[in-house]
């Protein structure tokens, strides 16, 4: 099975291929030997990334240097006090043998605050709390929109709240970042008031273990719903890919914006649904879902992957996907459940769907228009019904006169295996 090849927006390709050069640009060293006394020059550095980021200008680069960087107060917090501009972004990178470690304390709302900012990049570092003190969030953009942001290759983890809290941000591209042990969520934001979430790409990630930590503790937090990635209604567009997605508290990609696209994703073994969608035009595709429940044997009401709207006749897609789950007694998947009324349309390709628990169908709100085509299914402890359309039991051959290609067989699933941390 093999998938249509996405063609990425011109904003990434330029972004993610093509590093800017600034003909005007000046380049600025932070080192913890150094002096904020001194010019920040590779030979007399700066000594604290804050009070350097507060000097960068649009086409400026700062270069921070191996070691640790301590931010204990607001005044450490790395925020900008200029924007750049398309033909000369702002550049924070670290260098060294190892990652340059931010080191954050005294419950600090966040480490890289980029709120109203943009044409911002921030590569090669690592965020997290100093041995456990309180500290909220890895970056955020929050209190007004930022826009045009890269972050690359960041190592977030050990966070009260999120990796990265944002609200209303528009051309962001986050690509091989890992970002672990969150309290409230790897990658997600509150509600915005500017349109969410607008041109977003999250590409070659690892998110996992949100709500395992909280307060210097491996062990569940307050929060309801810590997902590795949650948003809530946005513009979008949205793509997810070629990210591993695992042992998260709640669920593992939960995206309420519409165009979400999710495409070449393993999504792994996360406590609730494995993916939520609910936006308009949005579709899942070459990816694999398993292990809902993560290793917790008791019903519940999870499903490998869900799909829900209130907008009448919004069109969704999932293509060349493999869902499994081992639990039973849930649907596999459902669409429209909390909304049966509402009309919605769902094209289902050349897809994979195992339940080898007892009683998990598939379920379809009476208003859902559906078609299957190509499926192989393996429910061995559903010996007829294999989906509920409303209060309707489907067979195969029901499927089969509403879809082609239909098969019904014994196979193994096998999952791929789990990525090392040097693969990012």
């Amino acid at each position: 099975m093999r998938a249509q090849k996405l063609s990425l927006p011109l904003f990434f390709l330029i972004l993610l291929t093509v590093e800017p050069s600034f003909s005007y640009g000046r380049t600025f060293y932070v080192s913890p030997n150094g002096s904020n006394k001194n010019p920040g020059t590779q030979e007399k550095p700066w000594a604290h990334p804050a009070f350097a980021c507060r000097q960068l200008k649009a086409g400026d680069t700062l270069i921070i240097l191996e070691g640790s960087y301590t931010l204990s107060s607001e005044e450490d917090i790395l925020t900008f006090s200029f924007s750049g501009t398309p033909s000369a972004w702002i550049t924070v990178r670290g260098e060294g043998k190892t990652k340059p470690i931010l080191k954050g304390k005294n419950n600090l709302f966040t480490m890289i605050d980029l709120s109203g900012r943009g044409y911002i990049r921030i590569e090669n570092l690592e965020l997290t709390s100093e041995k456990g003190s309180l500290l909220r969030d890895g970056i955020e953009a929050i209190s007004l929109p930022a826009h045009d942001i890269v972050l690359s290759r960041l190592f977030i983890h050990h966070l009260d709240e999120f990796g990265i809290n944002m609200a209303d941000i528009q051309n962001l591209a986050v690509s091989h970042c890992v970002i672990s042990y969150c309290g409230f969520g790897c990658i997600g934001g509150p509600k915005g008031q500017h349109g969410g979430w607008k041109n977003v790409l999250i590409e070659y990630c690892l998110l996992s273990y949100s709500g395992h930590y909280y307060q210097c503790k491996a062990e569940p937090g307050p929060y309801d719903r810590p997902d590795g990635f949650g948003i809530e209604a946005s513009q979008g567009p949205i793509e997810i890919a070629y990210t591993y997605v695992e042992h998260n508290r709640r669920d593992g990609l939960d995206s309420k914006a519409e165009k979400t696209t999710i495409h070449d994703c393993i999504v792994a073994n996360n406590s609730c649904d494995g993916i939520k969608l609910w936006g308009d035009g949005s579709r899942v595709e070459n990816c694999i879902i398993y292990g809902r429940g993560d290793g917790n044997k008791e019903p519940t009401p999870w499903s490998a992957l869900v799909i829900q709207t209130e907008k009448p006749n919004a069109r969704f897609e999932i293509n060349n996907t493999s869902i499994d789950d081992t639990v039973g007694n849930n649907y596999l998947m459902y669409v429209q459940y909390d909304f049966p009324d509402v009309p919605l349309f769902l094209t289902i390709r050349n897809c994979v769907f195992s339940a080898r628990g007892e009683n998990s169908p598939i379920f379809f709100g009476k208003s859902v228009q559906w078609i299957i085509e190509n499926p192989l299914f393996f429910m061995p402890n559903h010996p007829d019904t294999l989906l509920y359309w409303g209060e309707n039991a489907y067979n195969l051959a029901d499927i089969n006169r509403k879809g082609k290609g239909n098969s019904s067989r014994e196979f193994i699933f096998q999952p791929p295996p789990k990525p090392k941390r040097e693969d990012f």
